[in-house]
């Protein structure tokens, strides 16, 4: 199936309530900065209350998520991005963040929190919108559409702070929230769950446990992307590179992840299993991010990150697809939920790790070290998809309990159809 054929109406309208619920999501950090930059200590404080933001979502995804209705996700999705919209109207209608820290720390926390499983609830609604065949470009799609938002925010978060005023891109944040809150009548009120073939008595929990070494091989792949954000200003310093080319060079590796994601999507299935593919696709990231730490010419790094940047948005879009086939359809929102707090998780734990290192050790050396981290977590996450492979892999035909089955079925209407069953259970 062809990107074309996704141009329809309510792909259309989807894509509209998109981008007026993820624009504030994306601005938020930045924009919370700006708000209190004036203030004494504001960087510091503009930081912290960062933090309380994205640690809102990680908190509030999968615990949302998994309350969420799959046949009447339409009114979970409104209330949680309703408070998001008023928490994001409350930090900027404060003249220029003058509001108790804590105060502010609390709408922050909020504005994260509220919201928290819209992302996935949205992708759960954009893939029952269309035919099972289309679903990879779907999910190309969403990701392009995301990174063409993350590319334009940062822009836009700093234009309003710094010509209309620091509270401005927060308002602005809370209007497009409270604009998408009313897009969603334009969509399906949920998604058909038919499909499930887990019993209707297993907790949502127990379904979600499954798919764990998807959530680190996930965490994985955006531990690198965090690397090469947040460390990139300091190497270029230690390179003797002007400071002014982070900007372009990340610009070069949205661009190459939006790339990434519309080629993987021209084709309905690439070659090998979703966990191969993920794992050679991660290896192929940290090689990437691993020639941005030695290369010492911004010439030479740029193009690293552009090759970086075209793996990693395939290496999480084949983790989505994973996903689907491991969970049933009243568990996506929920999964899809879990990855989202998974991925932030991965991306803090990355920050945080490489804030340190460069404590001690130079930029180049914090990468690599953040690369081994990454190394660790797929090793991890692949191990646990093997296992999980192996426990739902057919049983020989010799197996005993095939021969003591009282039916007499043979390999493929016996232990075929019992190793499916396992594989949806394991």
């Amino acid at each position: 199936m062809a990107y074309r054929d996704l141009v329809t109406r309510p792909v259309l309208a989807w894509s509209a309530v998109a981008v007026a619920a993820r624009m504030p999501v994306a601005m938020a950090p930045l924009a919370l900065v700006f708000l209190v930059r004036e203030r004494p200590g504001g960087y510091t404080l503009g930081a912290v209350l960062a933090a309380a933001y994205v640690l809102g979502e990680i908190v509030a995804a999968p615990v949302l998520g998994i309350r969420m209705n799959a046949e009447r996700a339409r009114p979970h999705l409104a209330a949680g991005l309703a408070v998001g919209a008023l928490a994001f109207a409350g930090l900027g209608l404060g003249p220029a963040g003058t509001g108790h820290p804590a105060l502010l720390g609390a709408l922050a926390f909020l504005a994260g929190a509220g919201p928290g499983a819209a992302p996935g609830g949205m992708r759960a609604l954009l893939t029952g919108m269309v035919p099972e065949k289309a679903v990879t470009q779907a999910l190309s799609m969403e990701s392009v559409l995301t990174f063409a938002i993350w590319a334009a925010a940062p822009a836009l978060a700093t234009g309003l702070a710094l010509g209309a005023g620091p509270g401005v891109p927060l308002l602005l944040a809370g209007g497009l929230m409270g604009a998408s809150v009313a897009g969603l009548w334009a969509l399906p009120v949920g998604w058909n769950t038919a499909g499930d073939a887990d019993g209707p008595g297993e907790p949502m929990r127990r379904v979600l446990v499954r798919a764990w070494p998807v959530y680190v091989t996930g965490a994985a792949s955006l531990t690198l992307l965090a690397l090469a954000e947040l460390i990139l200003p300091a190497l270029l310093e230690q390179r003797g590179v002007a400071i002014g080319w982070a900007g372009p060079l990340l610009a070069g590796l949205s661009i190459g992840s939006a790339v990434g994601a519309f080629v993987y999507g021209l084709r309905g299935g690439w070659p090998g299993p979703l966990p191969v593919q993920s794992l050679v696709l991660i290896l192929g990231v940290s090689a990437g991010v691993v020639l941005v730490a030695v290369l010492p010419w911004a010439g030479a790094i740029a193009p690293a990150l552009v090759l970086a940047g075209l793996l990693q948005a395939p290496a999480m879009l084949s983790r989505n697809l994973a996903l689907r086939q491991i969970l049933p359809p009243n568990a996506l929102a929920a999964g899809y939920s879990v990855m989202y707090a998974a991925v932030g998780a991965g991306y803090a734990a990355s920050g945080s790790l490489a804030g340190g290192l460069l404590q001690v050790v130079p930029p180049s050396s914090a990468i690599l070290w953040g690369v081994a981290l990454t190394l660790l977590l797929t090793a991890v996450g692949a191990a646990g998809e093997w296992r999980r492979v192996r426990a739902a892999a057919p049983r020989s035909p010799a197996d005993p309990a095939d021969a003591a089955d009282p039916a007499g079925a043979s390999p493929v209407t016996g232990a075929g159809a019992q190793s499916r069953d396992r594989a949806r259970t394991d």
